[in-house]
């Protein structure tokens, strides 16, 4: 069987708000409602649906979620701009100066790393 990745979809209170929020993070364009937005123009669709009383899995928690990883040239940079759009970078950085946990602004992490 040959599959193809298609896209990622990430539950949340404001479709629009994330969509935008990492469309400044990746350049990519965002499109959608306040029930689905969506990112495009990457190698793989990036999906935001809104859940009624969604609230973001905190960091750290027990159980397993899934988190984005994304190489930026200046990871230092990228931090300080996030911030100013609504992310926040919690305490507990588990990777020992390799990757950098960011939450964005509905709680979810994702990482960021140098690239090389």
């Amino acid at each position: 069987m040959t599959t193809t990745f298609a896209s990622l979809v990430i539950d949340c209170a404001e479709p629009t708000t994330l969509a935008g929020f990492y469309a400044r993070l990746t350049g990519w364009r965002a499109t959608g409602d306040d029930g689905y937005a969506a990112l495009e123009g990457g190698p793989v669709t990036i999906g935001f649906q809104r859940i009624d009383g969604y609230r973001g899995p905190g960091w750290p928690a027990d159980g397993k979620h899934a988190h984005l990883y994304f190489t930026v040239p200046d990871v230092e940079t990228a931090v300080k701009e996030l911030v100013a759009l609504g992310a926040t970078v919690p305490d507990f950085q588990p990777g020992g100066g390799d990757w950098t946990v960011v939450l964005d602004p509905e709680g979810h992490p994702f990482c960021l790393m140098a690239a090389s």
